[in-house]
Protein backbone atom coordinates (compact mmCIF):
# COMPACT_ATOMS: atom_id res chain seq x y z
CA UNK A 1 0.00 0.00 0.00
CA UNK A 2 1.35 3.31 -1.08
CA UNK A 3 1.26 6.17 1.28
CA UNK A 4 -1.71 8.93 0.99
CA UNK A 5 -1.32 12.53 -0.67
CA UNK A 6 -0.53 15.06 2.16
CA UNK A 7 -0.05 18.78 2.01
CA UNK A 8 1.90 19.16 5.12
CA UNK A 9 2.77 23.29 4.25
CA UNK A 10 0.47 26.24 4.27
CA UNK A 11 0.86 28.72 1.27
CA UNK A 12 3.10 32.00 1.62
CA UNK A 13 1.21 34.88 0.44
CA UNK A 14 2.54 36.36 -2.60
CA UNK A 15 5.89 37.41 -2.61
CA UNK A 16 6.59 36.00 1.49
CA UNK A 17 8.07 32.85 1.86
CA UNK A 18 7.20 29.33 3.78
CA UNK A 19 10.96 27.44 4.59
CA UNK A 20 9.99 23.67 3.71
CA UNK A 21 13.53 22.60 4.13
CA UNK A 22 16.73 23.60 5.66
CA UNK A 23 18.09 26.64 3.01
CA UNK A 24 14.69 25.84 0.54
CA UNK A 25 12.11 28.76 0.70
CA UNK A 26 9.19 28.55 -1.21
CA UNK A 27 7.00 31.70 -2.45
CA UNK A 28 4.72 32.73 -4.61
CA UNK A 29 3.76 35.26 -7.81
CA UNK A 30 0.97 36.57 -9.04
CA UNK A 31 -0.24 35.63 -12.38
CA UNK A 32 -2.95 37.18 -14.32
CA UNK A 33 -4.96 34.32 -15.09
CA UNK A 34 -7.71 31.76 -13.18
CA UNK A 35 -4.86 29.81 -11.66
CA UNK A 36 -3.71 33.26 -10.16
CA UNK A 37 -0.04 32.07 -8.97
CA UNK A 38 2.99 30.12 -10.09
CA UNK A 39 5.48 28.50 -7.09
CA UNK A 40 8.69 29.83 -6.96
CA UNK A 41 11.92 28.10 -4.67
CA UNK A 42 15.40 29.47 -3.79
CA UNK A 43 17.80 27.64 -2.72
CA UNK A 44 20.70 28.82 -0.40
CA UNK A 45 24.19 28.57 -1.48
CA UNK A 46 27.16 29.55 0.10
CA UNK A 47 27.43 32.46 -1.59
CA UNK A 48 23.98 33.83 -2.62
CA UNK A 49 20.99 32.34 -4.08
CA UNK A 50 19.49 29.55 -6.24
CA UNK A 51 15.77 30.52 -7.96
CA UNK A 52 14.13 27.62 -9.27
CA UNK A 53 11.14 28.90 -11.58
CA UNK A 54 10.56 33.44 -11.44
CA UNK A 55 6.77 33.94 -12.71
CA UNK A 56 5.85 36.16 -15.78
CA UNK A 57 7.60 39.85 -16.25
CA UNK A 58 5.39 42.15 -14.69
CA UNK A 59 5.94 45.24 -12.93
CA UNK A 60 4.12 43.80 -9.62
CA UNK A 61 6.28 40.55 -9.78
CA UNK A 62 9.72 42.30 -10.39
CA UNK A 63 8.60 44.43 -7.12
CA UNK A 64 8.13 41.19 -5.05
CA UNK A 65 11.25 40.01 -6.03
CA UNK A 66 13.29 42.88 -5.35
CA UNK A 67 11.83 43.06 -1.72
CA UNK A 68 12.83 39.44 -1.22
CA UNK A 69 15.81 40.23 -2.49
CA UNK A 70 16.50 43.01 -0.19
CA UNK A 71 14.50 41.57 2.70
CA UNK A 72 14.19 38.11 3.51
CA UNK A 73 17.45 36.98 1.20
CA UNK A 74 19.54 39.29 2.80
CA UNK A 75 21.17 40.83 0.34
CA UNK A 76 23.21 37.92 -0.92
CA UNK A 77 22.56 37.97 -4.48
CA UNK A 78 21.33 35.34 -6.67
CA UNK A 79 23.60 33.52 -8.75
CA UNK A 80 21.20 31.43 -10.93
CA UNK A 81 18.01 30.87 -12.29
CA UNK A 82 17.17 27.35 -13.20
CA UNK A 83 13.77 27.28 -15.44
CA UNK A 84 12.09 23.83 -14.69
CA UNK A 85 10.68 24.42 -18.76
CA UNK A 86 9.71 26.93 -21.38
CA UNK A 87 6.70 28.31 -20.02
CA UNK A 88 6.41 31.94 -19.35
CA UNK A 89 5.31 31.60 -15.59
CA UNK A 90 8.23 29.60 -15.13
CA UNK A 91 11.20 31.42 -17.12
CA UNK A 92 9.48 35.00 -17.57
CA UNK A 93 11.79 36.98 -15.71
CA UNK A 94 15.02 34.84 -16.03
CA UNK A 95 16.66 37.25 -18.19
CA UNK A 96 15.70 40.09 -15.76
CA UNK A 97 17.42 37.89 -13.13
CA UNK A 98 20.14 37.70 -15.95
CA UNK A 99 20.43 41.65 -16.98
CA UNK A 100 19.76 43.00 -13.69
CA UNK A 101 21.49 41.02 -11.26
CA UNK A 102 24.42 38.93 -13.15
CA UNK A 103 22.78 36.02 -12.51
CA UNK A 104 23.00 32.93 -15.01
CA UNK A 105 20.28 30.61 -16.76
CA UNK A 106 20.42 26.22 -16.35
CA UNK A 107 17.17 24.60 -18.54
CA UNK A 108 17.39 21.96 -21.08
CA UNK A 109 18.38 22.75 -24.24
CA UNK A 110 14.79 22.33 -25.89
CA UNK A 111 13.57 24.67 -23.21
CA UNK A 112 15.86 27.54 -23.46
CA UNK A 113 15.23 27.42 -27.75
CA UNK A 114 11.55 26.98 -27.45
CA UNK A 115 11.35 29.96 -24.87
CA UNK A 116 14.02 32.03 -26.81
CA UNK A 117 11.96 31.37 -29.98
CA UNK A 118 8.99 31.81 -28.46
CA UNK A 119 10.30 34.90 -27.49
CA UNK A 120 10.97 36.53 -30.45
CA UNK A 121 8.02 35.78 -32.28
CA UNK A 122 5.85 38.41 -31.67
CA UNK A 123 2.50 38.15 -34.39
CA UNK A 124 -0.04 41.67 -34.21
CA UNK A 125 -2.44 39.36 -35.60
CA UNK A 126 -3.35 35.50 -35.99
CA UNK A 127 -1.23 33.77 -38.53
CA UNK A 128 -3.08 31.21 -41.24
CA UNK A 129 -1.93 28.65 -39.32
CA UNK A 130 -3.42 29.79 -36.24
CA UNK A 131 -6.27 30.11 -38.11
CA UNK A 132 -6.37 26.55 -39.59
CA UNK A 133 -5.21 24.74 -35.98
CA UNK A 134 -8.60 26.79 -34.41
CA UNK A 135 -10.66 25.29 -37.38
CA UNK A 136 -9.21 22.11 -36.88
CA UNK A 137 -10.89 21.80 -33.05
CA UNK A 138 -13.82 23.16 -33.95
CA UNK A 139 -13.70 25.89 -31.78
CA UNK A 140 -17.31 27.74 -31.35
CA UNK A 141 -18.26 30.59 -34.09
CA UNK A 142 -18.23 33.31 -31.94
CA UNK A 143 -15.06 32.89 -30.43
CA UNK A 144 -13.19 32.05 -33.96
CA UNK A 145 -14.79 35.49 -34.78
CA UNK A 146 -13.90 37.10 -31.83
CA UNK A 147 -10.13 35.81 -32.41
CA UNK A 148 -10.02 36.83 -35.81
CA UNK A 149 -10.40 40.92 -33.98
CA UNK A 150 -8.04 40.64 -31.71
CA UNK A 151 -3.90 40.96 -31.41
CA UNK A 152 -3.09 37.08 -30.10
CA UNK A 153 -0.81 36.91 -26.99
CA UNK A 154 2.70 36.82 -27.34
CA UNK A 155 4.97 34.88 -25.38
CA UNK A 156 6.86 38.94 -25.43
CA UNK A 157 4.42 40.44 -23.73
CA UNK A 158 4.96 38.58 -20.58
CA UNK A 159 8.96 37.48 -20.83
CA UNK A 160 11.84 39.57 -20.39
CA UNK A 161 14.42 39.19 -23.68
CA UNK A 162 16.16 35.44 -23.08
CA UNK A 163 19.47 35.59 -22.78
CA UNK A 164 22.24 34.82 -25.09
CA UNK A 165 23.94 31.46 -23.57
CA UNK A 166 22.67 29.36 -20.67
CA UNK A 167 23.92 25.87 -18.99
CA UNK A 168 22.35 23.16 -20.39
CA UNK A 169 20.52 20.53 -18.58
CA UNK A 170 20.15 17.05 -19.80
CA UNK A 171 18.97 13.75 -18.80
CA UNK A 172 21.06 12.09 -16.32
CA UNK A 173 22.30 14.77 -15.17
CA UNK A 174 23.61 15.45 -11.72
CA UNK A 175 23.31 19.08 -10.09
CA UNK A 176 24.27 20.48 -7.32
CA UNK A 177 21.62 22.89 -5.83
CA UNK A 178 21.52 24.48 -2.27
CA UNK A 179 24.25 22.41 -0.99
CA UNK A 180 22.46 19.16 -1.82
CA UNK A 181 23.05 16.98 -5.04
CA UNK A 182 20.15 15.95 -7.40
CA UNK A 183 19.44 13.55 -10.17
CA UNK A 184 17.72 15.29 -13.83
CA UNK A 185 14.89 13.36 -14.96
CA UNK A 186 12.91 15.28 -18.05
CA UNK A 187 9.00 14.41 -18.94
CA UNK A 188 7.46 15.52 -21.61
CA UNK A 189 3.67 15.93 -22.74
CA UNK A 190 3.39 19.19 -20.82
CA UNK A 191 6.16 20.82 -21.56
CA UNK A 192 9.09 18.98 -24.17
CA UNK A 193 12.37 18.07 -21.99
CA UNK A 194 10.57 19.03 -18.54
CA UNK A 195 13.51 19.23 -15.83
CA UNK A 196 12.44 18.15 -12.61
CA UNK A 197 15.28 17.01 -10.19
CA UNK A 198 15.13 14.05 -7.61
CA UNK A 199 17.21 15.14 -4.30
CA UNK A 200 20.01 12.15 -3.10
CA UNK A 201 20.49 12.99 0.22
CA UNK A 202 17.06 14.24 1.45
CA UNK A 203 13.13 13.13 0.50
CA UNK A 204 13.34 15.83 -2.13
CA UNK A 205 11.83 16.64 -5.57
CA UNK A 206 11.67 19.55 -7.63
CA UNK A 207 8.24 18.70 -10.03
CA UNK A 208 7.67 21.83 -11.21
CA UNK A 209 4.33 21.17 -13.80
CA UNK A 210 5.49 17.95 -14.46
CA UNK A 211 4.15 16.28 -11.34
CA UNK A 212 1.17 18.26 -9.86
CA UNK A 213 -0.53 17.89 -6.85
CA UNK A 214 -4.53 19.08 -6.77
CA UNK A 215 -4.32 19.40 -10.30
CA UNK A 216 -2.99 18.12 -14.16
CA UNK A 217 -1.04 19.55 -15.86
CA UNK A 218 -2.46 20.88 -19.62
CA UNK A 219 -1.38 18.67 -22.27
CA UNK A 220 -1.95 20.78 -25.59
CA UNK A 221 -1.48 19.79 -29.17
CA UNK A 222 -0.86 23.36 -30.72
CA UNK A 223 -0.58 25.13 -34.71
CA UNK A 224 2.96 25.18 -33.66
CA UNK A 225 3.13 21.32 -33.89
CA UNK A 226 -0.46 20.23 -34.48
CA UNK A 227 0.11 15.91 -35.15
CA UNK A 228 1.74 15.88 -31.94
CA UNK A 229 1.09 13.34 -29.07
CA UNK A 230 1.67 15.04 -25.99
CA UNK A 231 -0.61 12.90 -23.95
CA UNK A 232 1.09 9.80 -24.65
CA UNK A 233 3.77 11.69 -23.98
CA UNK A 234 3.18 12.61 -20.93
CA UNK A 235 1.85 9.10 -19.80
CA UNK A 236 5.45 7.42 -20.76
CA UNK A 237 6.93 10.14 -18.63
CA UNK A 238 4.79 9.65 -15.51
CA UNK A 239 5.77 5.44 -16.01
CA UNK A 240 9.15 6.77 -16.07
CA UNK A 241 9.18 8.46 -12.65
CA UNK A 242 7.20 5.70 -10.76
CA UNK A 243 10.49 3.23 -9.92
CA UNK A 244 11.73 6.47 -8.43
CA UNK A 245 9.23 7.73 -6.64
CA UNK A 246 8.97 7.33 -2.65
CA UNK A 247 6.14 7.97 -0.09
CA UNK A 248 8.41 10.22 1.52
CA UNK A 249 9.42 12.33 -0.88
CA UNK A 250 8.26 16.16 -0.32
CA UNK A 251 7.21 17.17 -4.16
CA UNK A 252 7.89 21.15 -4.97
CA UNK A 253 5.24 21.68 -7.25
CA UNK A 254 5.09 24.35 -9.84
CA UNK A 255 1.02 25.11 -9.27
CA UNK A 256 -1.06 24.40 -6.14
CA UNK A 257 1.24 23.02 -2.45
CA UNK A 258 3.48 20.72 -2.22
CA UNK A 259 3.04 17.41 -1.16
CA UNK A 260 4.11 13.63 0.25
CA UNK A 261 2.62 10.40 -1.30
CA UNK A 262 4.22 10.93 -4.92
CA UNK A 263 3.61 7.20 -5.50
CA UNK A 264 -0.12 7.62 -5.26
CA UNK A 265 -0.53 10.61 -7.02
CA UNK A 266 1.45 9.59 -10.26
CA UNK A 267 -0.78 6.51 -10.10
CA UNK A 268 -3.84 9.15 -9.84
CA UNK A 269 -2.65 11.44 -12.54
CA UNK A 270 -2.18 8.13 -14.82
CA UNK A 271 -5.67 6.83 -14.20
CA UNK A 272 -7.23 9.92 -14.38
CA UNK A 273 -6.06 10.15 -18.19
CA UNK A 274 -7.34 6.78 -18.61
CA UNK A 275 -10.49 7.33 -17.62
CA UNK A 276 -10.69 10.29 -19.83
CA UNK A 277 -9.62 8.46 -22.80
CA UNK A 278 -11.95 5.53 -22.19
CA UNK A 279 -14.71 8.26 -21.87
CA UNK A 280 -13.68 9.75 -25.09
CA UNK A 281 -14.03 6.57 -26.86
CA UNK A 282 -17.26 5.81 -25.69
CA UNK A 283 -18.21 9.26 -27.10
CA UNK A 284 -16.31 8.89 -30.60
CA UNK A 285 -18.66 5.84 -31.53
CA UNK A 286 -20.28 8.63 -33.11
CA UNK A 287 -18.10 11.75 -34.88
CA UNK A 288 -17.54 14.82 -32.68
CA UNK A 289 -14.71 17.55 -33.31
CA UNK A 290 -12.36 18.16 -30.31
CA UNK A 291 -14.13 21.01 -29.16
CA UNK A 292 -17.61 18.99 -28.74
CA UNK A 293 -16.22 16.63 -26.21
CA UNK A 294 -15.80 19.18 -23.41
CA UNK A 295 -18.61 17.49 -21.63
CA UNK A 296 -17.26 14.39 -21.44
CA UNK A 297 -13.33 14.79 -20.74
CA UNK A 298 -13.86 17.73 -18.14
CA UNK A 299 -16.93 16.93 -16.91
CA UNK A 300 -17.61 20.57 -16.27
CA UNK A 301 -18.68 23.46 -17.41
CA UNK A 302 -15.62 25.24 -19.13
CA UNK A 303 -15.60 29.30 -18.76
CA UNK A 304 -14.71 31.74 -21.33
CA UNK A 305 -11.13 32.08 -19.97
CA UNK A 306 -10.49 28.32 -20.08
CA UNK A 307 -11.98 27.67 -23.50
CA UNK A 308 -8.59 27.84 -25.26
CA UNK A 309 -6.61 25.61 -22.76
CA UNK A 310 -9.43 22.95 -22.84
CA UNK A 311 -9.85 23.04 -26.66
CA UNK A 312 -6.13 22.79 -26.91
CA UNK A 313 -6.36 19.14 -24.76
CA UNK A 314 -9.25 17.97 -26.12
CA UNK A 315 -7.68 17.50 -29.28
CA UNK A 316 -4.52 16.79 -27.77
CA UNK A 317 -6.37 13.57 -26.18
CA UNK A 318 -8.46 13.32 -30.13
CA UNK A 319 -4.74 12.84 -31.27
CA UNK A 320 -3.51 10.46 -28.69
CA UNK A 321 -6.92 7.72 -30.17
CA UNK A 322 -5.12 8.54 -33.60
CA UNK A 323 -2.01 8.13 -32.29
CA UNK A 324 -2.78 4.19 -30.66
CA UNK A 325 -4.64 3.47 -33.85
CA UNK A 326 -8.32 3.83 -31.80
CA UNK A 327 -9.67 6.77 -33.95
CA UNK A 328 -9.34 8.49 -37.02
CA UNK A 329 -10.26 12.03 -38.09
CA UNK A 330 -12.25 13.20 -41.15
CA UNK A 331 -11.66 16.89 -42.34
CA UNK A 332 -14.96 18.75 -42.21
CA UNK A 333 -15.62 21.29 -45.19
CA UNK A 334 -15.70 24.23 -42.52
CA UNK A 335 -12.06 22.40 -41.97
CA UNK A 336 -12.97 20.92 -38.07
CA UNK A 337 -11.80 17.73 -37.68
CA UNK A 338 -14.83 15.18 -37.29
CA UNK A 339 -13.07 12.43 -35.07
CA UNK A 340 -14.19 8.55 -34.83
CA UNK A 341 -13.09 5.64 -33.14
CA UNK A 342 -12.00 3.41 -35.30
CA UNK A 343 -14.17 0.12 -36.31
CA UNK A 344 -12.91 -2.88 -36.39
Amino acid sequence: MTAPIRTPFDPPEMGEVVEIAQGVLWTRMPLPIPLAHVNCYLFEEADGWTVVDTGVDTAKTRRLWQRLIDGVLGGKPIHRVIATHHHLDHIGLAGWFVSEHGAGLTTTRTAYLMARMLQLDVQEAPTPEMCAFWRSCGMASEVYDKRLTERPFNTADAVTPIPLGYTRLREGDEIEIGGRMWDVRCGNGHAPEHATFWSRDADLVIGGDQLLGAISPNLGASATEPLADPVGEWITSCEGFVPHAQDSHLVMTGHKLPYTGLPARLRQLLDNHHHALARLIETLKEPHTACDCFDVLFRRKIKEGEYGLAMVEAMAHCRHLEAQGLATGHVREDGAILWQVTQV
